[in-house]
């Protein structure tokens, strides 16, 4: 880690090119890019689906394998998938992993937007 001007800490480079990779997998959609058409994570096909336990098991589910499959770089140790109190439209995806090779556990939560149920359907 280093020491940012303004008093906060850095992720070291590799450390930080992680984090970008894993946010970059979670934000892409399967064929999303032409030349690459399975890479990304099988969420986004669920933007639909009702807030319920079943979803969140799906998005888990989706998360650890995308991960596993496209960042070989780290270990998913666990995801832990929770509507946001403040926002419906919002799931939590809180990623729990190590980078392998050291024994560091790191956590990032990736906020996945959805479609709130229609206040009729209610």
């Amino acid at each position: 880690m280093h020491t940012m001007a303004s008093g906060g800490i850095a992720l070291s480079r590799g450390e930080g090119e992680i984090v970008e990779a894993i946010r970059l997998i979670l934000s892409t959609a399967p064929g999303e890019r032409p030349m690459r058409p399975e890479f990304g994570c099988g969420v986004h096909d669920l933007a639909f689906d009702p807030m319920n336990p079943t979803t969140a098991g799906r998005v888990r589910f989706e998360v650890m394998a995308s991960l596993e499959r496209w960042e070989p770089r780290i270990e998913v140790l666990d995801v832990v998938v929770t509507a946001d109190d403040d926002d419906a439209a919002t799931l939590l995806i809180d990623i729990e992993y190590e980078i392998r090779g050291t024994n560091n556990p790191r956590n990032l939560v990736f906020p996945f937007y959805v479609i709130p149920p229609d206040e009729s359907e209610v």
